[in-house]
């Protein structure tokens, strides 16, 4: 409930004012391959909007194996989302000064359940 009431203020606040920015979150298909490797079927996406900010990394997320000096921190509310954030999602921030794809290269649900936190790189 907590987590939900908090994704409610942020989507409240008007621009200019909320670090978070409107944007998508989402996730490629599994593809079908045949036998010799090639893909016989495209998988469907899967897509949700979502709130992020975009900060500066953690000192501990420096010291992650694959840091580099242009990660980001990406912080996604996660109301509203009907999956866990994964390496394997991409965020586009439509709005704000870091408009543009963010590949996530590690991420955890706060301890309240109300963001995903971690690492993202320019896609």
């Amino acid at each position: 409930m907590l987590a939900d009431a908090f994704a409610q203020i942020v989507a409240a606040l008007p621009p200019g004012v909320s670090p978070f920015h409107p944007g998508r979150i989402w996730w490629p298909g599994d593809s079908e391959y045949d036998d010799g490797g090639s893909i016989v079927a495209l998988g469907n996406s899967v897509e949700y909007p979502c709130m992020v900010q975009i900060d500066v990394v953690t000192e501990s997320m420096r010291l992650q194996d694959g840091f580099t000096e242009k990660d980001v921190r990406l912080i996604v509310l996660a109301p509203g989302l009907e999956r866990a954030v994964d390496t394997d999602a991409t965020v586009e921030v439509l709005a704000g000064p870091h408009a543009g794809s963010w590949s996530v290269q590690g991420q955890s649900l706060d301890s309240v359940g109300c963001a995903f936190d971690g690492r993202g790189r320019a896609a």
